[in-house]
């Protein structure tokens, strides 16, 4: 405890505060329509790959946004940033409460949708500069937590639907959106530091250096395996197990709640044991119980195993950017920006082959086989960072 009360006082605590709300409820309106696809795929008669694509949508427009928030965040500040990001959010909403009435718009509407999953490129840095060096893994672990907004989604969004509509849904998510504006308002203000504008170059040059693409690699497994089945899970107990869709929703609750809240024990231990020695160990895991999933065995069985998949994943997200300012301290904004459009490209992917393959073999487990098949190759390349990194470092101090 004293250590974190030293680490908070290092740096500026309400900022760290608004990062955290911000990132919040910009994640649960970003996965909204996740919990809500089983109710909107009954309405608009929708296919497997229909809805795997549906609930995959908002995790690829948070990829792109992310390229276009994380630069105007470095140029013009992440509280002013933040405030517009949430006002199109905003406007997503509505358009899907009062407008989306047709698979075409919908999915114009989850596109949008994605301007809230590019909170990541804003709030992520706006923390960050406010504090050292030795605390950065613990700090961003406890603004990251914000994706704990799908434990919110998850846990209301089928409640809500049974009683007032999918359409209806999407209108009382702007009560909180609107309440952790005027919040962020408040509390946030910019660090002092400089920050450096990044510029299209910058994104072309890091995508040149390996170490950069190692980052975007890992974070698709880990970021792109915790939002894609945050918002996939309620799908997938629905149409495998046959439970309702409240219980799916009941139960996709408890798996990201497992995920948010070890988060920041990922940075924290990232910080006292290593990042590479961390996700090296936390890969290993997936691959085995991502094996286990695809037996698909009994419901109980499988949340369980659903349960440590999450936690681990939102732990593996928390070691990685205990490393990103470490490597590069100077281009935060942009890496994080790149990064985190990876992590939603991975976030799209799976809802959209898992949905895929469920239409062709009537079962999710090839999907989830992929899937650990993608986490041994992540494995063997983690393990070969591990020994690279090891070898540098051993002789800068020979």
């Amino acid at each position: 405890m004293a250590h974190l009360r030293e680490a908070l006082r290092s740096g500026h605590p309400p900022t760290l505060l608004a990062a955290f709300l911000y990132f919040d409820v910009s994640f649960m309106v970003w996965v909204l329509l996740g919990p809500l696809g089983s109710y909107i795929a009954e309405d608009l008669r929708l296919s497997p790959f229909q809805k795997g694509l549906l609930v995959a949508l908002p995790l690829l427009g948070g990829s792109l946004f992310r390229l276009v928030l994380g630069p105007l965040s470095d140029r013009y500040g992440g509280r002013r940033v933040g405030l517009g990001g949430m006002a199109l959010s905003a406007l997503a909403l509505i358009l899907g409460w009062l407008w989306a009435g047709s698979l075409p718009q919908l999915l114009a509407v989850a596109l949008l949708l994605g301007v809230a999953g590019a909170s990541f490129a804003v709030a992520i840095p706006l923390a960050s500069r406010w504090y050292p060096a030795e605390n950065q893994g613990l700090v961003l672990g406890i603004a990251a937590a914000g994706n704990s907004g799908t434990v919110l989604a998850a846990l209301f969004a089928p409640r809500l639907a049974e009683r007032i509509g999918w359409h209806g849904v999407l209108g009382v998510a702007l009560v909180p959106l609107v309440a952790v504006f005027v919040l962020f308002a408040l509390l946030a203000r910019d660090s002092p530091r400089p920050a450096s504008p990044v510029r299209l170059g910058e994104y072309v040059g890091l995508l040149q250096e390996p170490d950069a693409l190692w980052f975007c690699l890992v974070y698709s497994l880990t970021f792109g395996g915790f939002v894609g089945l945050g918002s996939f899970l309620s799908l997938f107990f629905h149409d495998q197990y046959g439970l309702s869709k409240v219980h799916s929703g009941d139960l996709t609750t408890l798996c990201v709640l497992a995920g948010s809240f070890v988060r920041p024990v990922g940075g924290y231990l990232a910080d006292r044991v290593g990042g590479l020695r961390m996700l090296r160990t936390l890969v290993g895991a997936f691959v085995l119980l991502t094996v286990g999933i695809a037996l698909m065995p009994p419901v109980a069985v499988v949340t369980g195993l659903f349960l440590l998949l999450m936690a681990l994943l939102g732990m593996g997200n928390g070691c990685l950017f205990q490393l990103v300012p470490q490597r590069y301290p100077r281009r935060i904004g942009a890496l994080t920006g790149l990064v985190g459009a990876a992590g939603g490209v991975g976030g799209f992917l799976l809802p959209s082959v898992m949905g895929g393959l469920r239409g062709v073999a009537g079962s999710f487990a090839p999907g989830f086989l992929l899937l650990s098949a993608a986490s041994l190759w992540v494995y063997l390349r983690i393990a070969a960072r591990w020994r690279r990194w090891t070898l540098a470092a051993e002789s800068a101090t020979a």
